[in-house]
């Protein structure tokens, strides 16, 4: 009997899914597929050439493939004869989800959740989602805003508005990351909100911002630049449920340039049962099984089927409805061999300039610097 161990991430929008799905696999196949998970954290930092030697199938982000393609620690997955297959995947894709997996011509994993920074608000305590950041800063002058900016959420945040003002950050070098007025106007917007939120939203990520929003009795009514988690979405999850909706424009740009997240299914090249590994990746990330059962244990899908199905939606208060057009208009990080690094550093950096109150201009440099040196 053939047995797979995969590696996911330790919150049930990310493990949950998988094992339910992976009960239905061993049902029809006979495979069975063993999950492990990890903190978000982890996920975001780890080394994905030693989890691909001990796992045969990993949920990635999209920002490592440079790195793992460096490395030669994956199996690519367009494979010969599934190109029927390959072309429903990516029309399904929920805006670059699909896409943002390919490297170097090839495609290094399968889209199998989706997830942007997006608004989260309490339906409760606020009458409608934010619109315009002017109205982000006149809540928080209120008391009632938080912000994930725990490492790298604080460089997406810095991501997502330069690109909604119209000024995307660069994607390859090795030239700067952003040109100096527009990098200097973003991160006074970061400083001026920063500087009406509590300090402890240095050290929250998405979750731990979800669950303070989510307590009886919070302050708290909104998350303008949140990525998007759908367990807080649903009835019963947690003591108050959370709306979700697009993400507050700062430009005129629309609802363009939220920094991309979400996950992949990956197989390691080091797997030693690669094809049942890769049948089994196709599977997960099918239209009907992300539509169904992913869904139904509580994912957060990577397959367009899902979010524009109708059930789907009413189990989850409108969440994919709602987010969609920030999804549609996400734009997608670097991923060249060397950005994981860079990500670490431009983050840290931030947070250490929204604490210790360094100029705009420094901090600008300093990002610049390092996006070029993450190219050597």
């Amino acid at each position: 009997m053939t047995v797979l161990k995969g590696m996911t991430w330790s919150h049930p929008r990310g493990y949950d899914p998988m094992a339910a799905c992976s009960a239905i696999w061993k049902d029809k196949t006979g495979v069975t597929v063993e999950w492990d998970k990890r903190s978000l954290q982890d996920f975001e930092s780890f080394p994905v050439e030693e989890l691909a030697k001990a796992y045969d199938l990993i949920v990635i982000d999209h920002p490592h493939v440079g790195q793992i393609t460096a490395e030669n620690c994956l199996t690519p997955l367009d494979v010969p004869g599934r190109e029927t297959e390959r072309e429903a995947l990516a029309k399904g894709s929920v805006g670059k989800s699909y896409p943002s997996y390919n490297w170097q011509g090839r495609q290094w994993a399968f889209p199998i959740d989706a997830a942007s920074p997006v608004q989260a608000y309490r339906p409760d305590a606020l009458a409608r989602p934010l619109e315009r950041w002017g109205e982000v800063l006149d809540l928080a002058r209120q008391g009632k805003v938080l912000q994930s900016l725990r490492p790298p959420h604080s460089l997406m945040v810095f991501f997502t508005l330069a690109a909604n003002l119209g000024h995307p950050c660069a994607v390859t070098g090795p030239g700067d990351l952003i040109d100096q007025a527009t990098g200097e106007r973003v991160f006074g917007m970061m400083r001026e909100l920063f500087s009406l939120l509590d300090p402890a939203c240095l050290s929250m990520d998405p979750i731990a911002v979800s669950e303070k929003m989510a307590e009886e009795n919070s302050p708290y009514v909104c998350a303008p630049l949140i990525y998007g988690y759908v367990s807080y979405a649903t009835d019963g999850f947690r003591q108050h449920r959370l709306a979700f909706s697009d993400m507050p424009m700062t430009g005129n740009a629309g609802l363009l340039g939220s920094a991309l997240g979400g996950t992949g299914i990956a197989v390691s090249a080091f797997s030693k049962a690669k094809d049942a590994a890769v049948d089994f990746a196709y599977w997960v990330a099918s239209g009907d099984v992300q539509r169904d059962p992913y869904a139904a244990a509580g994912g957060q899908p990577g397959h367009a089927e899902a979010w524009e199905d109708g059930t789907v939606n009413a189990a989850t208060h409108g969440f994919y409805r709602d987010t969609r057009k920030t999804l549609e208009g996400a734009w997608v990080r670097p991923r060249h061999d060397g950005y994981m690094g860079f990500q670490q550093a431009a983050s840290d950096r931030i947070n250490l300039a929204l604490q210790s109150g360094d100029t705009d201009t420094r901090l600008v440099s300093d990002l610049n610097e390092l996006f070029r040196g993450s190219f050597r």
